[in-house]
């Protein structure tokens, strides 16, 4: 199935995504991007189906041909304060309000949202796998993200966040269990199965 370019009948559309909602460690981030109407590409599907190798491949391409894009982290310390549901759509607030062109009409991957100023928008379940602004989000917001998990990755390589990326594998949680936890690891979470809480 081929994606779509457009939702809304404006001109200046923008998808937003975000990537590391469901992680134990680092930021939650989102991307917002705004294609042109004569924006193709066939590689581009939502970033979780991707490989690696084509995210990075995608990533100039999107960065190079979109009428404009930004992204945008909420760490740690704030997904803690505000929770993860408001973390989230605060980095897509965070990014839309980057772009060098104001959007006129904003779709949301998924079902939550709150108006950003007064431009209209639109939650689309699975947006990332039906319009090309939304999976380009998506994988800027993957990317990004990423990238940062590999930098903080050098500073404590016990938790192979290199790999991981700070979602609550096996090896992330075994890790959590045997050095504790770092300033990177959301304290809100639940980090281990068997408790919910660990003693700071």
């Amino acid at each position: 199935m081929s994606l779509k370019i457009q939702f809304s009948t404006y001109n200046l559309e923008c998808g937003t995504d975000e990537a590391g909602r469901g992680c134990l460690a680092g930021p939650v981030t989102a991307a917002a991007v705004i294609l042109p109407s004569s924006f193709k590409n066939i590689l581009l599907n939502d970033s979780k189906q991707l490989s690696k190798k084509n995210r990075t491949l995608l990533k100039p391409i999107i960065e190079t041909e979109a009428t404009a894009f930004a992204f945008q982290h909420i760490f740690e310390t704030e997904i803690d304060s505000i929770n993860i549901l408001n973390a989230s759509i605060k980095a897509m607030h965070g990014a839309i309000s980057q772009l060098k062109i104001a959007p006129e009409y904003i779709i949301v991957d998924g079902n939550k949202f709150k108006p950003y100023e007064s431009i209209p928008h639109s939650t689309i379940v699975k947006g990332d796998s039906k319009y090309l602004s939304i999976a380009a989000a998506s994988v800027l917001a993957k990317t990004y993200r990423d990238a940062y998990m590999e930098k903080i990755h050098e500073e404590f390589p016990m938790y192979n966040w290199k790999q991981n990326k700070g979602y609550p594998t096996k090896e992330h949680r075994v890790a959590i269990k045997k050095y504790g936890i770092t300033k990177y690891h959301r304290k809100s979470f639940r980090l281990l199965p068997e408790q919910y809480k660990l003693n700071i």
